[in-house]
């Protein structure tokens, strides 16, 4: 009876094991591991800003846009701002700025002086609105030679309104377009006119040469050609002389005879 009820507890336990076995075998399998997040690329360096974008998105410097292509000004533009630390500032003239210029005036000008003119409108360094005020005059452009009948430009304030000033042309800023600390462009009613193409100035007399000291001819004794009317009296009076003296000389001889 005893061995019976060994075998019965070994019996159970053994089935026991086998259940707990099963039950652990038939388990659910553990959860996949979470995929890896994605790495975010590194953002871009931003490149260097685009002058005729600017002005695309305002929407009223159609003729401007145009000229800064045509003359490929647009290009020099952005590597100046791609290689310098200073700054542009830009006047930009707006479409009704360049409908008030006489009929055909974009038409008589060169391609040279339309590079000129557009370059006329760009300060090679950054100017805030603050600082209009104490700017030195005339300005220098990027069309060159400041002096007068040249390329000058002055500005000057009063209150807020910053006056601009070409010698042909006055005109004022009436907005600001667009300035990050390195690119300013401000909006003006009038195409900034330089003097050097639509005033130009004759150029200078050239110096006169200096007249050379001629020297006189040397006058030759035997010539009657170069004798003077003094040498003629001399040599008359001479002849007279001479006539008389024989004249009496032979009235000497003829009283003797």
């Amino acid at each position: 009876m005893k061995q019976q009820n060994v075998f019965t507890t070994l019996s159970f336990l053994i089935l026991f094991v086998l259940h707990c076995s099963t039950t652990l075998a038939q388990g659910p399998a553990a959860a996949p591991a979470a995929p890896a997040a994605p790495v975010a690329p590194t953002p871009a360096p931003p490149g260097p800003t685009n002058v005729t974008k600017i002005l695309e998105k305002s929407g009223q410097f159609t003729l401007f846009i145009r000229l800064l292509k045509t003359t490929q000004v647009a290009n020099q533009l952005l590597g100046q701002l791609n290689n310098s630390n200073n700054g542009i500032t830009i006047f930009a003239p707006s479409d009704s700025a360049f409908s008030s210029l006489k009929s055909g005036t974009l038409n008589s000008l060169n391609d040279e002086q339309k590079v000129e003119l557009v370059q006329f409108h760009i300060i090679p360094t950054y100017l805030s609105s603050s600082q209009f005020q104490t700017i030195s005059n005339p300005l220098r452009t990027q069309a060159g030679d400041s002096g007068d009948g040249k390329f000058p430009l002055n500005i000057t304030t009063s209150g807020n309104s910053v006056n601009i000033t070409s010698g042909l042309t006055n005109t004022s800023v009436s907005g600001t377009v667009y300035t990050d600390g390195q690119l300013a462009v401000y909006q003006i009613d009038q195409v900034l006119q330089p003097m050097q193409i639509f005033d130009p100035r004759p150029p200078a007399p050239a110096p006169a040469p200096a007249k050379s000291k001629k020297k006189k001819a040397a006058v030759v004794a035997d010539s009657p050609d170069d004798e003077t009317p003094a040498d003629n009296n001399s040599k008359a009076a001479a002849t007279m002389q001479n006539v008389a003296l024989f004249g009496v000389a032979a009235v000497v001889a003829a009283f003797y005879l």
